[in-house]
């Protein structure tokens, strides 16, 4: 059973795994249709947020269940309350459902480095067993620590499930369509004066295979996921050949409202975070004990997403995003 199908990560993940011969049905839940072909995943409409997700693992005979469901932005949930409750009361439910349910063997978890936070006294390399440093109050990174505390709890109650959690870098690739994507596709890329972010990807394609090589693996464990290598935004906006605009820190937070009123992108107050300082985790791990080689490196990934791009041509978007923040300049 693979929860949020409706967005792409999750269909794409349920996809792959129902093309596995050795997999035998792969159900996809969410509360809405995915608007991807879905291909041999039979579709059931059920909100992980309801205790009726356990009569569908009950009724179903469900032995592996690949948890996808959280969402990165309060814009994509309807809100922050939404996106709460997706993320947190959602995995809660699902957990409950799963510790019920005894023929239950095998939990994926597709976390997120976001777990980490960003700020200025990270260390070079987050490794597994670090705790972060500088969490926001609110927003994805928050929601990501809450959701790997349950699932540590899970685990511990159910100790004879495998669970595996993994922490990947930021999808990016031709087919993402995500703040950090809306973000580089914007024509004018606004950076924070002073610093110049460390950041690493992990190509969708190669997430993909991730979560299917933990599905039919017994992994258990916490693993940070990353393509080799790290790029400076710096780097990465000379990679795309597009201005950038660069505005003082204590204007970050009005940046980014101009930004979501042009409809170019949708940050929370994490992301702007992570853009002002990076991240970067140690994937040792991903390769002594998970057993996983990423078929692209950060550099790679990022080529292959901005070999997706159009040109930045100037649009009426793009030129409203040029007035707003040189009124903030100003």
């Amino acid at each position: 059973m693979v929860t949020g199908v409706s967005r792409d990560a999750g269909a794409r993940c349920a996809r792959r795994l129902a093309d596995d011969p050795s997999i035998g049905t792969v159900l996809g839940i969410d509360v809405v249709p995915p608007r991807a072909e879905l291909g041999r995943v039979r579709f059931v409409r059920a909100d992980i947020r309801n205790p009726v997700i356990a009569k569908v693992i009950a009724a179903e005979g469900v032995d592996t269940v690949v948890h996808t469901g959280v969402v990165a932005t309060p814009g994509s949930a309807g809100g922050r309350s939404s996106m709460k409750e997706i993320n947190v009361i959602g995995t809660m439910q699902l957990l409950a459902a799963c510790q019920k349910a005894p023929g239950v063997a095998k939990l994926v978890v597709k976390s997120s480095t976001t777990v980490y936070g960003a700020g200025p006294r990270d260390p070079a390399m987050f490794t597994e067993e670090m705790a972060p440093r500088a969490i926001h109050q609110t927003g994805l990174s928050k929601d990501a620590v809450e959701v790997e505390g349950y699932v540590r709890g899970f685990a511990r109650r159910r100790p004879d499930v495998c669970v595996s959690t993994l922490r990947m870098a930021n999808w990016i690739g031709p087919k993402t369509n995500s703040p950090i994507t809306r973000y580089f596709a914007m024509p004018v890329v606004p950076t924070v004066f002073g610093y110049d972010a460390r950041l690493q990807f992990l190509h969708e394609d190669d997430g993909v295979a991730a979560i299917h090589h933990a599905t039919v693996n017994d992994l258990p464990g916490t693993f940070n996921l990353a393509g080799d290598g790290i790029l400076s935004l710096s780097q990465a906006i000379r990679r795309l050949g597009r201005p950038t605009l660069r505005v003082p820190s204590f204007t970050a937070a009005s940046t980014a409202a101009v930004v979501r009123r042009a409809r170019l992108a949708d940050f929370s107050p994490d992301q702007i975070t992570f853009l002002t300082y990076g991240r970067a985790v140690d994937t040792t791990r991903m390769r002594t004990e998970f057993g996983f080689e990423p078929e692209y490196t950060t550099a790679a990934a990022f080529d292959d997403f901005r070999n997706s791009l159009g040109p930045g041509a100037v649009t009426k978007a793009s030129s409203l995003l040029a007035a707003g923040l040189g009124a903030l300049r100003g």
